[in-house]
């Protein structure tokens, strides 16, 4: 929440979080420059991750546990353009819906935004290497994004709040522990609705997925064969 973070790590999450979507910026003006097309699905993917990340419960004082929405646009569009739909996202929140704050957005984005899409994209595209069923792994993709970005969230609060006993690795498992009691069946529940919305985008607009290159055309084929 505001304020919670002290300094200097609030500012330190700030400047690591502005790399990544300063390169989203550049990533997304070649994807806009590429294909106009995609444009409809991005927005679709801004909203999946508004919608999801909307939903909160209290969880650890200051912090709380939701979905994160970001495995599907980390899996389409890459994590660099998805940092930049969850600023937009986690502004906006901020500002209106008093969930999360400004001062910790630069956390908030490298958890949600950064570390979580870089974990689903590199479970999608390990799982794409080596033939698994592009459902399941959109599933198990959606799923690790939204634990890795509790991993993430509860080292960045160890990092600020190290235990008197244990320091930083105690402190860790202790905020870990406790974001496991909501987290864990939350992120199920994520990966389950994430991957039927990727069937319904494989059947409907498979085309797209082909040109962004999250699914060969050959597999796309065999794929609306099976699903028709």
């Amino acid at each position: 929440m505001e304020g919670f973070l002290p300094g200097p790590w609030w500012q330190i999450w700030f400047a690591v979080s502005f790399l990544f979507i300063a390169y989203g910026m550049y990533r997304l003006q070649n994807l806009t420059a590429e294909d106009r097309q995609a444009l409809p699905l991005l927005a679709v993917a801004g909203a999946f991750i508004f919608v999801l990340s909307s939903l909160k419960l209290p969880s650890v004082t200051g912090s709380s546990s939701h979905p994160t929405g970001t495995g599907l646009a980390g899996v389409l569009f890459g994590p660099a353009i998805t940092s930049l739909l969850a600023l937009i996202v986690l502004l906006y929140q901020a500002i209106f819906l008093a969930h999360g704050g400004l001062t910790t957005l630069g956390a908030n984005v490298f958890s949600m935004g950064i570390a979580g899409p870089f974990a689903a994209w590199l479970v999608y595209r390990a799982g794409s290497r080596i033939g698994l069923n592009v459902v399941a792994t959109m599933f198990a993709a959606a799923t690790l994004a939204d634990l890795t970005t509790y991993l993430v969230t509860s080292l960045q609060l160890a990092l600020a709040f190290p235990a008197a006993a244990g320091g930083v690795p105690a402190s860790f498992l202790a905020f870990g522990a406790i974001f496991a009691l909501t987290q864990v069946p939350i992120a199920i529940m994520e990966g389950a609705v994430t991957a039927l919305i990727f069937k319904y985008i494989v059947t409907m607009r498979g085309d797209i997925l082909v040109r962004l290159r999250v699914i060969p055309q050959a597999t796309m084929q065999r794929l609306q064969k099976v699903m028709q």
